[in-house]
């Protein structure tokens, strides 16, 4: 069984103490919890096992044609001039950042899979298992999740490699998703 560690929107908008969406609560979540410590170790076992992992995160064109103006969650992005493709606002953060042989993909809405190659480069790598970690967890986390359980990989959700605004938030994100996934 092959396994990859999807790492969710580990950005500096988000989890990184100047971004504009850190203040949401990420950020605080991130320290709190040594989320960016707890994912840098994951992505280090993934490697040394043989897995492979991949870097999923938001970031929209300088003129915005791709962002979803209507998007209660994203519609704010161009008024506030954030999540800018080839900005720091978009930069992986520097703890967790892609070493060589990972694999980066940009995404324009809240799942990993929507609009993006990455069902196919799983597919292509034979992997059969994913261990998903991200921000936030009762958003995009939760999203790929479905959607990876859908297409029939075996989903594990790293509990202590994701965050979210608030710990309710986190906490009530991971009873949903051990309905259909194993928190690991």
């Amino acid at each position: 069984m092959t396994t990859a560690l999807v790492c969710i929107d580990f950005i500096n908008e988000i989890v990184d103490s100047t971004g504009k969406l850190a203040s949401k609560g990420y950020y605080a979540f991130t320290q709190k919890h040594g989320t960016l410590e707890n994912l840098a170790r994951r992505q280090a076992e993934v490697r040394g096992a043989g897995g492979q992992v991949i870097h999923v995160h938001l970031g929209f064109a300088a003129n915005y044609t791709d962002h979803p103006a209507s998007s209660l969650l994203l519609g704010g992005a161009r008024a506030g001039k954030i999540l800018l493709l080839g900005t720091p606002s978009t930069a992986i953060h520097t703890s967790v950042a892609p070493q060589g042989g990972d694999i980066i993909m940009v995404k324009k809405r809240i799942s990993a899979f929507y609009g993006t190659s990455l069902e196919l480069t799983l597919r292509s790598l034979g992997t059969s298992e994913l261990i998903i970690a991200g921000v936030s967890t009762d958003l995009a986390v939760q999203s790929a999740a479905r959607d990876a359980h859908d297409r029939d990989f075996v989903v594990k959700i790293a509990s202590d490699a994701c965050a979210a605004a608030t710990d309710q938030d986190h906490d009530v994100a991971l009873q949903n998703l051990a309905k259909f996934t194993k928190v690991i």
